[in-house]
């Protein structure tokens, strides 16, 4: 790619970003755009008026200094309001700024400096625009030059300087995940655990069993438990229940608006009551076979358990320890939040996870295989001469200077960012087919899924361009993987540059702009003319944006000293992402679960990772340089950059698996003195209990057709 193609692209992605956050500026001020832009905030303001409150909505509109206003709010204040998961996700951003300031600093004030006076390429200065971006990277330093010092230099002050930050970021987050349990009032999970592996005896239900085994084993601490009961029946009942009923609150609702006199003296409208009284007649039909079968489900449970203690030392006690002789029986997890539980998992046998979890690993390898179609695709677009071959008949048109620069500038990047929106909702599919217990579990799985199919499919599969067997075989020759990676790598530096800005940049501008929620609500609003309908707040999807950023700090690392020229592209998305995601977590995001920081151990490794490619490319580059000594020099760093992670490791990871056994030990000793203790523990006894055997009941009256369908009466 010449240089003049990269300015188009980044021309063109810049009108986008202007357009996107032009159109939310204007957007955000409408109050009928309320559901888009604040979602969280009027299903807040709607909570505190069915309380007395009178805040008006227009009052919780994003304000005209939204940037200011996601700027000032604190960390403390975004932890109280959104979760640790979400300081989390805002502190990526602020490492991923402070490594590329500090690395960017060093690549574009000194090592492209370096490269650029090089004469390894021909380089004409008065036909700047029309040369390659390699005159950038290091490929245009001579062979042999000592300025390649300067780049040996370079990636041992970046290393310490990632690490240092590393290690402050990763000790920042374990404070703050032991403060916030701490502060935390008694919650459920924490005086819980999952008991999995239930032996059954004849006369004897597993309820039984449960209680039998942890009076006897457990007497001072156990305080009581909730089987699992196979309610897969019961809750499809339920779903089809509530779509009905929201189909029946839209026709009652446009029946009340539309009918006046004269309709009803031609009579225009007597088969929409006909079919409401359908929808009422099939509503209640279901409401009487949900009681149905949830009376029936008497014998069907599951070999699994709740189990709650006094105390949290009593269920930290009960985890961590083997509870039978047999050590297949009596298994034992941490208990996930009420809200967080998947409750199908738990009618999944050993086996059948087992055999599930090799399915999904086959689908993974399958699915990353058939990824090539469109790698090989993009490739085609960025190469003229490849494309002219393919296509022959389009060569008259990519002759002319604005086609090819939009071809090979801007098309493959989009092409390849259009098909991976498809990759995070079928690899959290896949995800959920392996068995968690929890929602939270199963996206941070299929983030981890994300993160490497992303790293194999757009960074090795574009850099290596061959065959899936080609890539195989290279990796099973360790030997030659620096030199290969060194000789691959630079020439893709300007693909990647254009795909930060076409996958990064815009996807920022989407993201403020909420594009296709804004569509999406003006479509239904045709057809719903019901306002006081229930607004959905939606979660952030953690599974698809870490994946994104940590590819991004990926990409940013490994060309670090190959081609800076990538590193103020990467800054300018960091910074604006920063402020973006602060405003959406305020006003658009609202957490469904908390996993309390556990997705930074990803963050974590996904870096080492990153420094290590570095390592070895930059082993690999000074090989094929001719400068022997500064490769063999090089060796140490993955050396002791994988000492510093397996010293992370033994220091934090424990923090982010369970809590210490000082904190549970201090906070047990502040509950003896809490007034309300006996309230919490009358709520622990019911907190596990499966919403599907809740009894359930309809709400006839019209008043209450935006209310829930089913109430809970406990």
């Amino acid at each position: 790619m010449i240089l003049s193609a990269l300015l188009t692209s980044v021309g063109i992605n810049l009108g986008l970003c202007f357009l996107f956050f032009t159109l939310y500026s204007v957007l955000r001020k409408q109050p009928w755009n309320s559901a888009v832009y604040a979602p969280r905030q009027i299903a807040k303001q709607r909570r505190k008026s069915q309380n007395g409150g009178d805040e008006e909505e227009e009052e919780l509109l994003p304000s005209a200094g939204w940037v200011r206003r996601a700027w000032q709010v604190s960390e403390d204040e975004l932890l109280c309001r959104s979760g640790l998961d979400a300081v989390v996700f805002i502190r990526i951003f602020v490492f991923s700024s402070r490594v590329f300031a500090i690395g960017g600093a060093i690549g574009i004030f000194v090592l492209l400096p370096v490269n650029y006076l090089g004469n390894q390429l021909s380089i004409d200065f008065y036909d700047l625009p029309n040369k390659n971006l390699e005159t950038f990277s290091i490929s245009n330093v001579n062979d042999g030059s000592n300025w390649l010092w300067v780049h040996f230099s370079a990636a041992y002050i970046f290393t310490g300087v990632v690490c240092y930050l590393l290690y402050y970021e990763y000790n920042h987050i374990s404070l703050r995940r032991i403060a916030s349990f701490h502060s935390s009032p008694p919650q459920p999970r924490h005086y819980t655990i999952v008991v999995r592996g239930i032996p059954s005896s004849e006369g004897r239900s597993f309820s039984e069993a449960v209680q039998a085994f942890f009076t006897d084993n457990h007497p001072s601490t156990y305080l009581s438990h909730m089987v699992v009961h196979r309610t897969s029946k019961i809750r499809s009942l339920i779903k089809d229940a509530e779509k009905l009923y929201r189909t029946l609150a839209r026709a009652k609702s446009q029946s009340s608006q539309q009918i006046n006199k004269k309709d009803r003296l031609l009579g225009l409208f007597q088969g929409r009551d006909t079919d409401v009284s359908h929808y009422e007649q099939k509503l209640e039909d279901l409401e009487r076979n949900v009681r149905t079968e949830q009376h029936s489900l008497t014998g069907e449970e599951v070999p699994a358990a709740f189990v709650s203690f006094k105390s949290r030392f009593g269920a930290a006690v009960a985890l961590h320890m083997q509870q039978g002789l047999d050590p297949t029986e009596w298994l034992t997890e941490e208990a996930p939040e009420p809200r967080d539980i998947h409750w199908s998992s738990f009618s999944s046998s050993f086996m059948k996870r087992w055999i599930s979890r090799i399915v999904v690993v086959v689908a993974c390898v399958a699915l990353t295989i058939l990824f090539l179609i469109p790698v090989v695709l993009v490739q085609g677009l960025a190469n003229l001469e490849q494309l002219e071959t393919w296509f022959p008949f389009l060569k008259g048109i990519l002759d002319l200077t604005i086609v090819s620069q939009i071809v090979t500038g801007y098309l493959p990047s989009l092409i390849l960012q259009l098909f991976l929106y498809l990759v995070p909702p079928v690899m959290l599919m896949l995800s959920s087919m392996e068995g968690y217990l929890s929602s939270s579990s199963t996206e941070k799985s299929a983030c981890t899924k994300v993160l490497w199919f992303t790293i194999w499919n757009i960074f090795f599969a574009n850099v290596l361009s061959g065959s899936a067997f080609y890539q195989v075989n290279i990796f099973l020759e360790p030997k030659n993987i620096p030199k290969i990676l060194a000789e691959a790598v630079p020439g893709q530096a300007t693909f990647f540059i254009s795909y930060v800005v076409t996958s990064g940049w815009t996807k920022l501008s989407s993201e403020i702009s909420q594009l296709t929620s804004l569509l999406w609500s003006y479509v239904t609003g045709v057809f719903s003319s019901n306002d006081d309908e229930e607004i959905e707040v939606p979660k952030l999807p953690y599974h698809s944006e870490i994946p994104r950023i940590l590819f991004f700090g990926l990409l940013g690392t490994t060309y670090f000293f190959l081609a800076p020229l990538i590193l103020p592209f990467l800054l300018i998305y960091f910074c604006i992402g920063y402020i973006t995601f602060r405003n959406q977590l305020l006003n658009v995001y609202e957490p469904k679960y908390e996993t309390n920081g556990r997705f930074w151990p990803i963050v974590h490794g996904s870096t080492i990772f990153s420094l290590i490619l570095m390592h070895v490319i930059a082993i690999g580059i000074f090989g094929l340089k001719k400068l022997p000594l500064a490769s063999t020099l090089t060796v140490p760093l993955p050396i002791l950059t994988l000492l510093f992670n397996e010293y992370c490791r033994r220091r934090f990871v424990p923090l982010f698996q369970y809590y210490p056994t000082e904190s549970i030990v201090k906070k047990d000793k502040e509950d003896q003195n809490r007034p309300n203790m006996a309230e919490f523990y009358d709520k622990l006894v019911t907190a596990y209990r499966d919403p599907a055997l809740l009894p359930v009941q309809y709400a006839r009256n019209n008043s209450s057709l935006s209310s829930p369908l089913l109430q809970s009466q406990v």
